[in-house]
């Protein structure tokens, strides 16, 4: 548990003069062996935010047996289950790090709410599912919130909804704020260690953390065939494996993993691409907001309807599973068809919304 390391609120310094404790921002993801979204965008989050402003301490609370959680590069506090369900140690965190701000992606319930209430903090909600959504407009925690941050554009989260207007109306708060997608800045020189100066990828692959999903039969290794198939074809393959990834790839001079790929990396990996072939979660809308053609598989129950929505757009392709390879190499062969789907990525007019995201923590956090 956080040790409360670092002077505290109205803490008196040399000469008993006070000192004023350091803009602290808390990141509450839910995590656990499987799926990284929420952390990755959390990560995201916190990484924009110290680059803003280095004085701001940031801390996060994660599930220990996360495989992100190994090595990571954020000062955290590992917890015995995702944090929804302990929520005794997220209280006890938020007591002791007394932030300025607490980030709950998915994850939280009512009394670690409270408890960032009363320890004087402003509460962030992230919701990416219906469930979550629903949670988040009941008038309950809607009195504790100051932002809603819903995942994923209005056209395909879904618009707010009469009773969702009304509660607003009725609350005056929190701020509703739909996010496009998080793209982290570019880190060209990541990538380019990541590719140890090989030739920049024709399509990248990306299917999410690595694990399998208990409401999907399609898995992260289906899309690793995929990627030995298209080198097969002499195609110029890279294949971003996520932390929970362990399923064996056939050797291939056409064909190369990469792991630890950071946000900025990956970014910078989908914009040398030529085509991305991705699952229906944050990295296909950061990929279409980078104006990429793509190529969409859902992995998660949750995802068919968010592909479906992209697709309607013009912006994405969804062929069938037994069809994915053909696909993707008629693609990667007609330049036409590639900048299409590219067109109507970039007409869907969704945007990068990590700078707003990162300006809204400031002004919680007093800095703006």
């Amino acid at each position: 548990m956080y040790d409360g390391t670092g002077p505290a609120a109205g803490s008196e310094g040399k000469g008993g003069v006070p000192t004023r404790a350091p803009p602290r921002a808390l990141f509450v993801p839910v995590s656990g062996p499987s799926g990284m979204g929420e952390f990755a965008r959390a990560r995201g989050l916190a990484d924009a935010l110290k680059a803003r402003w280095p004085e701001v301490e940031t801390h996060f609370l994660v599930h220990r047996d996360a495989p992100y959680a190994r090595g990571f590069h954020h000062p955290l506090t590992l917890l015995p289950a995702s944090p929804t369900l302990r929520t005794d140690e997220v209280v006890a965190a938020i007591r002791a790090f007394r932030p300025g701000v607490v980030v709950f992606d998915n994850a939280g319930r009512s009394g670690a709410l409270r408890a960032a209430r009363a320890a004087g903090a402003h509460a962030v909600y992230v919701s990416s599912r219906s469930r979550q959504r629903y949670k988040a407009f009941r008038l309950r925690w809607m009195r504790l919130l100051d932002d809603h941050w819903i995942s994923y554009p209005s056209p395909i989260a879904g618009p707010l909804t009469a009773v969702e207007r009304f509660k607003l109306r009725l609350m005056g708060q929190p701020e509703i704020r739909f996010l496009d997608a998080a793209i982290a800045p570019p880190d060209e020189a990541a990538a380019e260690t990541l590719l140890a100066g090989g030739a920049a990828p024709e399509v990248i692959i990306v299917p999410g953390g690595g694990s399998q999903f208990h409401d999907s039969a399609m898995t992260p290794a289906r899309f690793a065939r995929w990627g030995e198939a298209l080198a097969a074809r002499g195609h110029e393959v890279v294949f971003v494996a996520g932390p929970s990834f362990t399923a064996e790839i056939a050797p291939s001079p056409r064909l190369r993993v990469l792991r630890g790929v950071g946000g900025g990396a990956l970014m910078a990996l989908l914009m040398r691409s030529r085509l991305v072939l991705v699952n229906g979660g944050d990295t296909l809308l950061q990929a279409i907001v980078l104006g990429k053609p793509c190529v969409a598989v859902p992995i998660a129950g949750d995802q068919a309807a968010r592909i479906a929505a992209c697709t309607a757009l013009g912006a994405a392709a969804a062929p069938k599973p037994d069809d994915v390879v053909a696909t993707c190499a008629a693609l990667l062969d007609d330049a036409a068809r590639r900048e299409a789907l590219a067109a109507a990525a970039r007409s869907a007019g969704f945007t990068d919304a990590l700078p707003g995201m990162v300006a809204r923590l400031g002004a919680h956090l007093g800095l703006t």
